[in-house]
């Protein structure tokens, strides 16, 4: 595998606070890997784990690392060679479902550039946020997607993103009318990409993508029949840089 890459054993947590509270915790795990390089596993693991440019921004272009390039180059930043880490779900099984897909880029000396946070919805769509966070791994950008459908595409959405290292901790808050009624944490335990700890957790979190997406709509059927209104879902225009 690259010498780079490594797993976290992650759990998510998504808390509503209106109209009333209603929580959920997951557990899965997620690769952190150089889109360059991303880990290559025996032949008879392959299926595991695999990383597709098809998966990511417009799916079009020839490699991940390139379609982020193209993303920022149409916002007028140039990575110039530098490096970038992503931390995203693996395809598993010919499945991948990433609600939430981040990439940490560095200027060729090391220091921080800008973060990129690309959402893909249970529609099939998929947004790219163009972040620059404080000193303090945070950052506020504007509402742009549709996401739940319990949710309107309006407010703004506060962050805190550390970059991983021993520990994954990730922070979402969804501020509306100077309330906060969503919060998303992602928190995990670095491990080694090390064919044994891919064992490991594939045989603890089965078809991990798939289980995520499923999650997903049983929560959101849960949060139907409890009488939460379901908001129209805008047509999603592409964005520059993400065809």
């Amino acid at each position: 595998m690259s010498a780079g890459a490594a797993l976290y054993l992650c759990t998510v947590t998504h808390v509503r606070t209106v109209p009333s509270r209603y929580a959920l915790r997951h557990r899965t795990y997620m690769w952190l890997t150089d889109p360059d390089a991303p880990p290559r596993l025996p032949r008879l693991l392959r299926p595991l784990a695999r990383f597709e440019a098809r998966d990511h921004f417009g799916g079009t272009r020839p490699t991940i690392r390139a379609g982020l390039e193209a993303f920022l180059a149409a916002r007028g930043v140039d990575l110039d060679g530098g490096p970038v880490t992503m931390l995203a779900h693996a395809r598993v099984l010919g499945h991948v479902f990433n609600p939430l897909t981040l990439y940490w880029c560095r200027r060729r000396d090391g220091s921080p550039l800008c973060v990129v946070a690309e959402v893909h919805n249970t529609y099939g769509e998929r947004h790219c946020y163009l972040l620059r966070p404080d000193d303090a791994h945070r950052a506020t950008v504007d509402k742009e997607f549709y996401v739940s459908p319990f949710f309107p595409v309006d407010g703004a959405y506060r962050m805190r993103l550390p970059e991983p290292d021993r520990r994954l901790d990730v922070t979402v808050h969804l501020e509306r009318s100077e309330q906060r009624p969503f919060t998303a944490t992602l928190r995990g335990e670095r491990r080694p990409a090390t064919v044994r700890a891919l064992l490991r957790a594939a045989l603890h979190h089965p078809w991990s993508t798939l289980a995520v997406s499923a999650g997903i709509r049983l929560h959101g059927i849960r949060l139907y029949l409890r009488g939460l209104p379901v908001q129209p879902r805008p047509r999603q225009l592409p964005q520059e840089g993400v065809k």
